[in-house]
């Protein structure tokens, strides 16, 4: 094997060698300190960021407190005013107690004298009067009046408290209230307008007078000690109006002065007599004098013979009963109003002058005509023979028959 000769290096190429490399070391030596500082620039920086987050969490957290402390003291606040309300409710309820035992006192106290008194009283009449039953009937008698002056007198006493509270000494009957009847006794007056009366309750003052002549026996009232009776025009006028304009019981209570309940009682009541007194004596079917002058008006009219009335079935509105409430579905009424309604039939028969003479009423709204006509009076009479010669003349509804006339 041969071996190449190693060149040695002069002078110069050992110095430049040299210079080469601690050139290349102080280079290495910069670039470590450049890393140091940086690295120390960037601990400090994260630093600052570590101290603002802090300071931040310090500053959420005293927030926090104040939040709490405005929460502790709203709570505190509203039981303290919870606190007052009852210690006020308190103080209310025992003066309302301490009201009701003072009337009490002077309801007991009232009663006490009045016993007293009745029992002077009967000792004067055992000595007067020998008769047993005779006593006993004046006792219960002054009984009842001592019991009735107790009460006015403890309701009276409950007024002039009440009134001296609230700044009123006005006093009030227990079981009246008062209300103005200057509407009523302006209709009633004899000067008032004959057409203003018309007006008002659809017919003539004769004819009311004649109704409260009529039906005097039945709805008079006697007067009791705790109040006076309703006087019998009075009773007959509420339920005239109430009919004739249909107006609700609340405008009805006003106008006539009365209660609404007393209203309500006072239309039954006059409605019943009048179906039980006035009904069987004027609402009649005619005999054969009165059936020959209607045939003779109705001929002149239209030129039929034979014509005893005019039939004709409407359906009055009604709230929706409780029991059976689809017999009573209206389905005409319903679908012209856009609207859900109830209906009772009438089948009345007028004669000429319009004068009722057979009613039939009560069947449910959603029968036809011809069925209200088969369920009525008008046609079982027709059925026994009743009828004959006489045409009754009815709509399109009604069912052509041999005594009843269809008009189209």
């Amino acid at each position: 094997m041969e071996i190449s000769p190693f060149p040695f290096l002069n002078q110069e190429e050992i110095s430049h060698l040299y210079s080469s490399l601690f050139q290349d070391m102080d280079n290495n030596s910069l670039t470590s300190n450049d890393n140091i500082n940086a690295n120390l620039k960037r601990r400090r920086k994260d630093g600052e960021d570590d101290e603002d987050k802090l300071g931040g969490l310090r500053k959420a957290k005293s927030n926090n407190n104040s939040l709490m402390s405005d929460i502790l003291t709203s709570l505190i606040l509203l039981d303290e005013e919870e606190k007052q309300e009852h210690q006020q409710w308190v103080i209310e309820s025992q003066h309302d107690k301490a009201t009701f035992d003072w009337n009490h006192k002077r309801k007991l106290e009232a009663m006490n004298d009045y016993h007293s008194h009745l029992q002077t009283h009967f000792s004067d009449l055992d000595e007067m009067d020998g008769s047993g039953t005779k006593r006993h009937g004046r006792c219960a008698s002054l009984t009842a009046a001592a019991v009735a002056v107790a009460v006015t007198e403890t309701a009276q006493a409950s007024s002039e408290q009440s009134g001296s509270g609230g700044g009123s000494g006005h006093q009030r009957r227990l079981w009246v209230k008062d209300r103005s009847k200057d509407w009523w006794e302006k209709c009633n007056h004899p000067d008032f307008p004959e057409e203003e009366f018309r007006k008002a309750f659809r017919m003539s003052k004769a004819t009311f007078d004649m109704i409260c002549v009529e039906l005097n026996s039945v709805v008079t009232k006697k007067n009791t000690m705790l109040r006076d009776a309703i006087p019998v025009r009075q009773r007959v006028a509420v339920c005239i109006w109430r009919l004739a304009t249909g107006e609700p019981l609340r405008l009805v209570s006003k106008r006539f002065g009365l209660g609404i309940s007393t209203c309500h009682k006072l239309v039954l009541e006059v409605c019943s007599a009048i179906r039980n007194v006035l009904m069987p004596k004027f609402l009649q079917w005619p005999n054969e004098d009165k059936l020959k002058m209607i045939k003779g008006e109705f001929e002149s009219m239209s030129g039929i013979p034979n014509v005893g009335g005019s039939m004709y079935t409407t359906h009055v509105p009604i709230i929706a009963p409780k029991i059976n409430v689809a017999a009573y579905y209206n389905k005409r009424h319903t679908e012209r109003n856009q609207k859900t309604s109830y209906s009772m039939t009438v089948q009345g028969v007028v004669s000429p002058k319009g004068v009722f003479t057979d009613v039939c009423i009560g069947y449910p709204g959603s029968m036809p005509d011809d069925r209200v006509l088969e369920e009525s009076a008008l046609f079982k009479r027709a059925n026994r023979g009743a009828l004959k010669n006489v045409w009754i003349v009815g709509n399109s509804g009604h069912p052509l028959m041999d005594w009843v006339l269809v008009s189209g």
